[in-house]
């Protein structure tokens, strides 16, 4: 894509490149030398004063924020962007070319689960001089509410929200940016917009204004004439909606919020945003994402939920049968991570003679109930994996927390610590009764044909 900066004026090229899973979005200043990238990460934010602006080791892009809206609007996950100046093209001064262009381009829906961060707890930003809000709430997907007020005649109290993703191309895509007339002028006499014009903006006019400075627009923005509309605006163009600069405003939300790093489900409710204050809010929630990482997720047992495998399905993977196989359900599996559950019950034969007066679940068969559940997450890799058997190579870092008694349900969860590569699996995993862990344990698996 190509168009002119609307700061700098300069006529810049961009193009979105495909790039593989977990590559995130970054920008390739291709006319600097050594073609710097650049993270789109919220600490790499550098300027917010006419748009956000990223900075890594002396290399910047600025107005990013239009971009950033039209690929998390869309989904996207993983590109390389090459720009070769400073600034991204304004163009209309929305996100819909943008959309148009990624859309027409195509969209891959690659293997890698798409990773959202799940918020439980209320995040919330104030600018009490400001009169600004921002709070995030729990959510089982991604809305969005914004509230404007410029407190003037032409532009006072608007509302806009985004209920779902899947509205973004065709309800706030198209929503151009906005500019009050006197703004207009200060941005004039200070050179500051040498890339606008009439045709990328909005314009609110609340003040009177005569006929000369009329003129004037008219022949810096080359247009026949200028006048101003009923609805107190300019003359340059429609309103694509009764409340677009509120659904430009909520673009611009989407835009900064992308640079948190991942998508959210969480409503987020701004109440009078603005560049500053949408970094500072996606400070906040990217330190929420950070602190997450660091919290293990134990895993929910719904027992009225269908399993991803039952315990037929599971003697189809494992060699093991009773009194030796010692998982009864899968209850997630995907590329990265499996989820298995063992219930105990007295009727165990280990318990017969493992402390008959106070039984308890020997060590080693929980390693063994958690190496089988991993042998699931190796074996679902291959399409025949009756044909493969799965051997334990390294069980390190074994820890036994608490013990496992009758009447427990053990569930464990393993997440691969590094790629699948030549049928070798390195597996960290974690045993948990309710919200209790009980044993732990870093493993080392491969499969071969039988």
């Amino acid at each position: 894509m190509s168009g002119l900066g609307l700061h700098t004026g300069q006529m810049v090229n961009m193009t979105f490149l495909p790039a593989p899973e977990n590559h995130g979005i970054k920008f390739k200043r291709t006319d600097l030398e050594g073609q710097p990238v650049i993270d789109a990460d919220v600490s790499l934010v550098s300027d917010t004063s006419r748009g956000t602006t990223l900075t890594k080791n002396g290399a910047g892009v600025a107005t990013v924020e239009h971009v950033l809206s039209a690929l998390s609007g869309l989904e996207i996950d993983n590109t390389m962007i090459e720009i070769d100046g400073l600034e991204t093209p304004i163009l209309d001064g929305s996100a819909k070319f943008f959309v148009e262009a990624l859309t027409g381009a195509g969209i891959v829906e690659q293997k890698a689960e798409k990773d959202y961060f799940v918020l439980d707890s209320v995040i919330s930003y104030t600018d009490a001089d400001n009169k600004i809000e921002i709070i995030a709430i729990p959510s089982r997907e991604f809305k969005v509410s914004v509230m404007i007020d410029f407190e003037t005649k032409v532009l006072s109290t608007q509302n806009a929200s985004l209920n779902h993703i899947k509205q973004y191309k065709d309800q706030i895509a198209p929503s151009r940016t906005f500019v009050f007339l006197h703004e207009l002028e200060y941005l004039l006499n200070n050179n500051l917009i040498k890339g606008g014009d009439l045709n990328n903006a909005i314009v609110f006019v609340n003040k009177t204004v005569n006929q000369e400075e009329l003129d004037r627009l008219a022949e810096v923005f080359d247009k026949p004439k200028v006048a101003v509309k009923s609805e107190g605006i300019l003359n340059n163009l429609d309103l694509h909606f009764p409340n677009e600069p509120a659904r430009h405003k909520l673009l611009d939300v989407i835009g900064d919020l992308t640079l948190a790093g991942k998508p959210v489900k969480a409503h987020i409710i701004a109440n009078r945003p603005g560049h500053a204050a949408n970094i500072e809010f996606t400070k906040l929630l990217k330190k929420q994402i950070e602190k997450s990482k660091t919290v293990v997720k134990i895993p929910e047992y719904d027992p009225n939920k269908k399993p991803v495998y039952d315990v037929q399905d599971i003697m189809g993977f494992l060699p093991h049968r009773p009194p030796f196989l010692l998982v009864d359900k899968i209850l997630e599996l995907s590329d990265q991570h499996v989820v298995g559950l063992k219930n105990v019950t007295m009727n165990e034969s280990f318990f017969i003679g493992h402390f008959p007066k106070e039984p308890v679940m020997p060590g080693v068969l929980q390693v063994e109930a958690m190496a089988q559940s991993g042998g699931i997450l190796l074996l679902s890799t291959v399409p025949d994996p009756e044909n493969y058997i799965t051997y334990f190579l390294k069980i390190e870092e074994v820890k036994f927390r608490h013990k496992v008694v009758p009447g427990d349900t053990l569930i464990f969860r393993l997440d691969l610590m590094a790629p699948i590569r030549r049928g070798l699996c390195h597996m960290k995993g974690v045993a948990y009764v309710g919200k209790k862990t009980v044993m732990e344990a870093v493993m080392l698996a491969q499969i071969v044909k039988k």
